[in-house]
């Protein structure tokens, strides 16, 4: 019996392992790891983006509508995260590419729509039937039609974002081959939403690259902004009004005082009761008044009183162009 048992006693745990080994084989399967895009949009993400693009459809169906004078619509179809080389092989040569700068954000952004229904949407600014129309680089007066119109949109779009983050898209140049427009590296991550957009009866696919790096942050912000319930947020807005009434009673240091010299040490511990020290301040200028280092006004000495005092005067001419 003694014998039996010092014999199963090495198997029982051989027998587990072995179990345990084979289950996580079954259950364990091994993912595919892109390392050209590490962080992906989660869906809360997306549908942020989505609440944003959808308004700016509206915005801009409203726009070209009214601009043009023609039955238009602008609908978002999908968003997408790629990299920025998928994006531009992805794309008809010519075709419409009209880089932008989304102050202060980093990066580029690039929006992109086809040559034709550009040249159509100039034809109804015009007063023209639209229609299709031959693809040819645009003209030195239409060109200018069209950044004008551009810009109105980037309005729109500005408004849309304004949940997200405060950019100001700023239209940059206008290329027709996406091979020649260098907005981002081959590998970088951009987000790409796809329209479809009517001009008349010119249609065609409109797409919208946003740089990741750029806007994944301002999505986080706006996630945890979103995650607040009513409650949190009335809360938030109390204690925020509290923090301002406190505030506006808080006692500060302010300081008056004449422009500083630099002095040598050996100047200082020479001074002695009876000595002059030249100031750089001039005597028509007037004092300095600052708190914490910052200057916010300007006032000459006086008194009032038993006590001495100053009266606040205009900032003069020359610190004012120094300031700005």
């Amino acid at each position: 019996m003694s014998v039996l048992v010092s014999e199963s006693q090495p198997s029982t745990p051989t027998h587990r392992l072995l179990g345990r080994v084979s289950r996580r084989a079954k259950t364990s399967e091994p993912h595919t790891y892109d390392f050209r895009r590490p962080i992906k949009l989660s869906r809360e993400h997306t549908r942020t983006l989505q609440i944003a693009y959808e308004t700016f459809a509206r915005q801009y169906t409203t726009l070209l509508t009214s601009t043009l004078r023609v039955v238009s619509q602008v609908s978002l179809v999908s968003i997408q995260q790629l990299t920025y080389d998928e994006y531009i092989s992805g794309l008809s040569n010519p075709t419409i590419m009209a880089t932008l700068t989304l102050d202060p954000l980093p990066g580029a952004a690039i929006m992109e729509f086809s040559l034709s229904t550009a040249m159509a949407s100039i034809d109804h600014l015009l007063g023209g039937p639209g229609g299709p129309q031959t693809e040819r680089p645009l003209s030195d007066m239409e060109l200018p039609l069209l950044r004008d119109l551009l810009n109105r949109v980037l309005d729109e779009l500005h408004y849309a974002f304004e949940s997200i983050t405060d950019f100001r898209p700023m239209l940059g140049a206008i290329d027709y081959n996406p091979q020649f427009v260098q907005a981002a590296a081959p590998a970088d991550a951009v987000i790409v939403a796809t329209f479809t957009m009517a001009v008349g009866s010119e249609e065609c696919l409109m797409t919208f690259c946003l740089p990741f790096t750029s806007i994944f942050p301002k999505l986080q912000g706006s996630d945890n902004d979103v995650a607040l319930s009513d409650s949190q947020r009335r809360t938030r807005e109390e204690a925020h009004r509290s923090m301002a009434a406190a505030l506006g009673t808080t006692p500060i240091d302010v300081a008056v005082r004449f422009d500083s010299i630099t002095m040598r040490p050996e100047q200082i511990i020479s001074l002695e009761p009876g000595d002059v020290v030249p100031l750089i301040h001039a005597v028509t200028a007037p004092l300095s008044v600052s708190a914490a280092g910052i200057t916010f006004a300007h006032a000459v000495p006086g008194s009032q009183g038993p006590r001495l005092a100053c009266l606040v005067v205009p900032t003069p001419q020359n610190e004012t162009e120094i300031q700005l």
